[in-house]
């Protein structure tokens, strides 16, 4: 039995570390990609987890491929196409440490998968079906989510998302609006940020989670705010989680995404419904998500940043004490 079935995007993610003497940076290479960031922190605290992707066999999808065998992730999913090349993140920072994308896409093998090449399996034997964003940008991509959206629904699983705008991606805002909310009507549980919110509604975090939750058909959002914390809210319970403070961020990439899996980690513990969580639950739920999330953002990269379980107890009960 697996616990969570993601589709996406799995990829390099390039940080930039310094810059040379011209200017130019020094780039560092971490394995990454939202959806696998998320299913690595279900995977290290002991949920089963696939992903189903698409990467080429070039150096780059070898290495990917064996990243996610190594941290747990069944593979049996990943298609590795010889026509196109794997997908490319170059990520820049300012002197706030905000985080500025560009990617080497045009196209990218997760653009290229197509329907025919999932796994259904996969999805058979999973309590949740996760998606984002990134596999709505392009077709055939698009289409292929649309359709495993459908089918996890038909089987009755549980559908996490997360919008994870990145709008270099997308060819105009239009366009990237409508996929965005067509994701949250489909979703049982939603991790949104809060500019997220704002570029969708204009709205603030708690307008816009109660506009979520009664316009979409959604059980349960997560409004994460940064380094503000993050804003729960079900039909039964709300309420305002604070992030860890006094740690040195040296990298937030995949922050948000380890957050998400955390949370859907702690969610499947308590072996309920969404829309059935108390107030006292769903704290537990977020501060043990937003203290992984935060420990993440003291070590570089996505995938290779979530930290050890026993190091997140350790500070939520240093946090509580």
């Amino acid at each position: 039995m697996i616990d969570v079935t993601a589709l996406g995007e799995l990829l390099i993610d390039f940080a930039c570390r310094s810059t040379d003497s011209d200017g130019y940076p020094v780039m560092e290479a971490h394995p990454g990609g939202a959806p696998a960031n998320f299913l690595a922190a279900l995977t290290k605290y002991g949920a089963k987890t696939a992903l189903l992707g698409k990467v080429g066999t070039d150096a780059f999808g070898k290495l990917l491929t064996g990243t996610l065998q190594k941290a747990g992730i069944e593979t049996k999913g990943l298609v590795m196409a010889e026509d196109v090349f794997t997908t490319l993140a170059f990520v820049t920072f300012d002197e706030h440490g905000d985080r500025e994308f560009s990617f080497s896409r045009k196209p990218g093998a997760d653009t290229c998968l197509t329907f025919e090449e999932l796994d259904l399996s996969l999805i058979d034997e999973a309590k949740v079906f996760h998606f984002g964003t990134l596999s709505l940008t392009d077709e055939p991509a698009r289409s292929t989510t649309c359709k495993a959206v459908a089918y996890a629904k038909r089987k009755g699983k549980l559908i996490t998302y997360d919008p994870n705008l990145r709008k270099p991606l997308w060819k105009d805002m239009e366009t990237a609006k409508e996929q965005l909310l067509w994701g949250l009507g489909q979703a049982d549980v939603v991790k949104i940020s809060d500019e997220e919110v704002e570029f969708l509604f204009n709205l603030g975090v708690e307008e816009g989670a109660s506009h979520i939750l009664q316009s979409f058909g959604v059980k349960l959002v997560f409004v994460t705010c940064g380094p503000d914390g993050c804003f729960f809210k079900n039909a039964k319970a709300e309420g305002m989680v604070p992030s860890l403070s006094d740690i040195t961020v040296i990298d937030t990439t995949g922050a948000g995404d380890i957050f998400g899996g955390s949370a859907v980690w702690k969610l499947l513990q308590t072996d309920k419904s969404p829309e059935d969580l108390t107030e006292i639950e769903l704290r537990d739920i977020v501060t043990f998500a937003c203290t992984a999330a935060g420990l993440s953002t003291t070590a570089s990269g996505g995938i290779s940043s979530v930290p050890e379980y026993g190091e997140v107890l350790r500070r939520m009960e240093g946090t509580i004490r």
